[in-house]
C-alpha cells in the first residue's frame, strides 16, 4: 500500500477510479530507479534532493512519490561514521560545557579537538559523526530491488510487451514494468483503504471466501443467476472505521487479483461522501511478492487450537477444514469445519462462533435457521448469550469461554455414533464366520465397513474372541503347546506372529500365564496364579 497522501484518484462523474499507470509512465519509472542506483554510497538527503528535483519536473509529483515510496522499501540505509555518532555528541557536549557554549569558529574547533582528545581521534572524525545517525544522513548502502525479469514472468505468467528494454544494473535485473504494476496494485490497494463494502464476482469463489475468514473479516455469501457473489463488510456503526480493517481489504485484493476472472465493487467512504469504484480482470492488477493470504491455515487461535487438539486423539471421525458451502435461501454460508464418519457416508457440520457485532450474531442466527436439512453443532462464545436460541434451530450448541472443550464436542459425536452404530449392527448376519484363523476387531470392522462397536452383538461360531482378537480355538492349541513357564517374552510374541496374533497379552492372559518382567531386560512367562 501507499500512504493516502499519495493516492491518485479520478472522481469525474461522481466515480471513483483510481489513476492507474501504463507504458506511457515507464520512461519515469526508469529515472526513478536511476535515481536510487546512482546514489548508491551517498547520505540520503542527497538521494531526497534528487527526488525533488525529478518531482518538479514530472507533470505528477505524486506519481514521483509514489514511486520513490515503493522503492524506498528496497532500498538499505546504514549509519556510516568514524565514531559512534552518540559517542561523539557527548564528548564535544562535554568539552562545550567545560569551555563554554562556542561563538566563534575558532572555539567550535577547540572543542572539537578536546573532544578529540578524549575518543582518541581527530577533530575531522568528530565532527563527521556528530549527526550521522539522523536519517537525512544515513547512507544507502545497498539498492536490490526484488522485481526481477524472471521472477515477474514465474509469477505472473505474462510476458512484456519489449523485455529487451529491462534496465540491467550490476547484474540485477531491475525492470521499470515491475514497477509499474507494484504501483498498480499499491494503489488499488490504498484505495481499498476507505471502502465500507466490497463485493466480489470471482473465477474461485471458495478461495476468496477462504482468504477472508483468514483475515477475519464480516462476510456472507449471496447467489443469483450469475453465480456466487462475496459480500464484505466493513466496520458498522458501532466501531470506528479503523486502520486495521482497512488494511484487511486491501490485503484482500492479493487474493482477487490472483484469480482469471474477477470484478469487484467497492463503497468508498471518500471523506463522507459514498462513492462506488469498480475493479476488474481488465484493470492492469498484477500481483507481485509473496502468495495470497488465502494459504494460511486458520483464522482464529480457537479453530487452530481446537484442529490440533482434535487431531491428536483417535475418534471415530474425520475432520475437514471448510466444507462445501450450504444454501441458506438466497445466500450460503460455508461452515467452519465439518466431522466425516469413518465407517459410513454421514457427515455432521461444525461452526464455531466467536463474538462480533450483534447485527453479525444476528444474522448468523437467521443463516442457522434457514440452513438445509443437515446435522450442525455450533460452538458458541458464551459472552454472545445466544446457546438458547441456537437450540431453538433444532442445532447442537456447545458453549465455549476461550477454547472449545474437545470433551463437549466428543460428547455431542457421540450421540450420532451410537445411532450410526446400531443402523450399522442391525444390517450384520447374527452370525460371522471369518475366513482367517486370527483377525483382529479392528480389521474384521474395516472388512465391513463398521466400527467395532457395531460387532459387539455378533456372534463367532468358528472362533474364541481374546481380548479384541478372534482365533480359533485349534490355533489357541497350538500357540499352547509352544508355550512354557521361563519362555521369553519376545519368543512368545514370535510364537504368535506366525498366526499374525498381534494382542499378545490377551491370548498370554487366555491360556493362563503372566509374565514376570525384569527390568529392561525384558520378562518371561510364568503360570498365574
Amino acid at each position: 500500500m501507499l500512504t493516502k497522501d499519495l493516492l491518485r484518484v479520478s472522481r469525474a462523474g461522481g466515480g471513483y477510479r483510481p489513476q492507474f499507470v501504463g507504458r506511457e509512465s515507464r520512461p519515469l519509472a526508469a529515472r526513478v530507479i536511476g535515481v536510487f542506483q546512482g546514489h548508491v554510497g551517498e547520505p540520503r538527503h542527497r538521494l531526497d534532493d534528487a527526488l525533488a528535483s525529478l518531482e518538479a519536473e514530472a507533470d505528477d509529483f505524486k506519481l514521483v512519490r509514489g514511486f520513490a515510496a515503493l522503492l524506498d522499501r528496497e532500498a538499505t540505509f546504514e549509519t556510516s561514521a568514524p565514531l559512534p555518532p552518540r559517542r561523539a555528541r557527548r564528548a564535544a557536549f562535554e568539552a562545550a560545557e567545560r569551555a563554554g557554549v562556542p561563538t566563534t569558529p575558532d572555539e567550535r574547533t577547540a572543542v572539537l579537538d578536546a573532544a578529540a582528545d578524549r575518543l582518541g581521534s581527530d577533530a575531522a572524525a568528530v565532527e563527521s559523526s556528530l549527526y550521522a545517525d539522523r536519517e537525512v544522513n544515513e547512507v544507502l548502502t545497498a539498492f536490490d530491488a526484488r522485481w526481477s525479469a524472471e521472477d515477474l514472468l514465474a509469477r505472473s505468467g505474462r510476458p512484456f510487451d519489449r523485455p529487451e528494454e529491462w534496465d540491467r544494473s550490476d547484474g540485477v535485473d531491475v525492470s521499470p514494468d515491475n514497477l509499474l504494476r507494484l504501483y498498480n496494485v499499491s494503489l488499488a490497494q490504498t484505495a481499498l483503504f476507505d471502502a465500507t463494502e466490497v463485493r466480489v464476482r470471482c473465477s474461485d469463489p471458495r478461495t476468496l471466501v477462504t482468504a477472508v475468514k483468514r483475515l477475519r473479516l464480516m462476510y456472507e455469501v449471496r447467489t443469483d443467476d450469475d453465480g456466487w457473489v462475496v459480500v464484505v463488510t466493513g466496520p458498522d456503526s458501532l466501531f470506528r472505521n479503523t486502520r486495521r480493517y482497512g488494511t484487511m481489504f486491501a490485503r484482500l485484493l492479493r487474493t482477487v487479483a490472483k484469480m482469471t476472472e474477477w470484478e469487484l465493487t467497492a463503497a468508498i467512504d471518500d471523506r463522507g461522501t459514498e462513492r462506488t469504484m469498480t475493479l476488474s480482470d481488465d484493470d492492469p492488477i498484477d500481483v507481485l511478492g509473496p502468495e495470497s493470504v488465502a494459504e494460511m491455515r486458520f483464522d482464529s487461535g480457537v479453530e487452530a487450537d481446537f484442529a490440533a487438539r482434535f487431531g491428536s486423539v483417535d475418534l471415530d471421525w474425520d475432520l475437514v477444514r471448510e466444507p462445501e458451502p450450504l444454501a441458506v435461501g438466497a445466500s450460503v454460508m460455508i461452515p467452519d469445519f465439518a466431522f466425516d464418519y469413518k465407517f459410513g457416508e454421514f457427515r455432521v457440520f461444525f461452526e464455531i462462533m466467536g463474538f462480533w457485532t450483534p447485527e453479525y450474531v444476528e444474522k448468523k442466527l437467521e443463516q442457522l435457521e434457514s440452513v438445509g436439512d443437515v446435522e450442525m453443532l455450533v460452538a458458541v462464545d458464551e459472552s454472545l448469550g445466544v446457546s438458547e436460541d441456537i437450540e431453538a434451530r433444532d442445532h447442537r450448541a456447545i458453549p465455549y469461554s476461550g477454547s472449545v472443550r474437545l470433551k463437549d464436542v466428543r460428547d455431542a459425536l457421540r450421540r450420532y455414533e451410537d445411532e450410526l452404530t446400531a443402523a450399522a449392527a442391525s444390517g450384520l448376519p447374527d452370525e460371522l464366520r471369518p475366513a482367517a484363523d486370527a483377525i483382529s476387531l479392528e480389521e474384521l470392522a474395516a472388512e465391513r465397513g463398521v466400527s467395532e462397536d457395531a460387532l459387539e452383538d455378533v456372534a463367532f461360531p468358528e472362533h474364541r474372541r481374546v481380548g479384541r482378537t478372534l482365533v480359533r480355538p485349534a490355533v489357541l492349541d497350538d500357540v499352547a503347546e509352544r508355550l512354557e513357564p521361563g519362555l521369553s517374552y519376545r519368543d512368545a510374541e514370535e510364537t504368535m506372529a506366525d498366526w499374525d496374533i498381534s494382542d499378545v497379552g490377551s491370548v498370554l492372559s487366555a491360556l493362563g500365564y503372566e509374565v514376570a518382567w525384569e527390568g529392561l531386560g525384558g520378562g518371561t512367562l510364568r503360570s498365574k496364579g
